[in-house]
């Protein structure tokens, strides 16, 4: 009984909490707006990877794994 409340408040929280913010992005009228988002995540991510090969990179040549 327990284990189920839990995974109702979790989906709760999901739900009417964490992707709120998302909702107003998603009725908007305007395509550009809406995958602005999108890019902004991808190009965070793009940064996040190179500068993670990078660190790599860099312990490798340094000869410490």
């Amino acid at each position: 009984m327990i284990a189920n409340n839990i995974f109702r408040a979790i989906g709760d929280f999901f739900t009417n909490v964490a992707f709120k913010p998302l909702d107003g992005i998603r009725f908007m009228d305007n395509w550009w707006l809406q995958n602005s988002f999108s890019w902004i995540l991808m190009l965070i991510t793009c940064y996040a990877f190179v500068y993670w090969m990078r660190q790599l990179k860099k312990f490798k040549d340094e000869g410490t794994e």
